[in-house]
């Protein structure tokens, strides 16, 4: 446990020195949700509708993205090799790493929803769900972003990762089209991807629905998070070859 919290301290150091990166992880959201809230100024109904399956989706990419890269930054200069000769072991790294990165999206959670508020977005459901859901989507985000990194070769692969696996579930995951309206192979498949119970949970929440009725789908996020860290444990290299 020692070494988990040792290893969450140095990434947060690290990320305290990269202004961009943090940033990225907590002005990018806000920009893009600021853009539609501009673009839909007279339609505030339209906010208030797709805000809050926003609010899920952007730090969810964000986090990816950011986690995927400098995951694979940690091999590529050999950090992940050295730490490797020490007592730590790749569930340290793992857990280190998403405790880090949980605790930021903790932050960006309040950030992003905060300024979602403060535009004009009205939430029918309780606005403290809303958070839970916002940083449970975050952190799927970051463990998604840890276990695609065992995949790439190169930062420019990680960023490549990230369209292989957010869009088709951007397609899939109900934002674009009603699930029960699509074709119904693309129905099944959306089933298996995690980003649709995000956009489920919060579509139920902007429809003022409680707890009880978004359980099942924040559950699904949960399995989702704990499948990702063990992928990502599991498929854990020391060095990019």
């Amino acid at each position: 446990m020692n070494l988990t919290f040792a290893t969450a301290s140095r990434v947060l150091s690290q990320l305290r020195g990269d202004h961009r990166t943090v940033a990225l992880i907590m002005l990018l959201p806000c920009l893009l949700i600021g853009l539609i809230a501009w673009m839909f100024d007279d339609q505030p109904q339209v906010l208030d509708r797709f805000g809050p399956m926003l609010v899920g989706l952007f730090p969810l990419i964000v986090m990816f993205l950011v986690t995927s890269v400098a995951t694979l930054r940690e091999r590529q200069s050999g950090t992940l090799e050295r730490l490797m000769t020490t007592p730590i072991r790749k569930g340290d790294f793992v857990a280190g790493y998403g405790l880090a990165f949980a605790a930021l999206a903790l932050v960006q959670a309040f950030v992003v929803v905060g300024f979602a508020l403060l535009v004009g977005m009205d939430v029918a459901g309780p606005l403290w769900l809303v958070v839970v859901v916002a940083l449970l989507d975050a952190i799927l985000g970051c463990t998604l972003g840890l276990a695609a990194s065992a995949l790439a070769r190169s930062e420019f692969q990680a960023v490549q990762m990230m369209p292989a696996i957010i869009f088709p579930q951007l397609i899939t995951c109900g934002l674009l089209m009603p699930r029960d309206q699509m074709p119904q192979v693309l129905e099944w498949l959306s089933r298996v991807f995690p980003l649709t119970y995000a956009i489920e949970a919060m579509t139920s929440l902007a429809a003022g629905d409680e707890w009880a009725d978004i359980r099942g789908a924040v559950g699904v996020i949960v399995l989702f998070i704990v499948g990702a860290v063990v992928l990502g444990v599991l498929t854990l290299r020391r060095r990019t070859a």
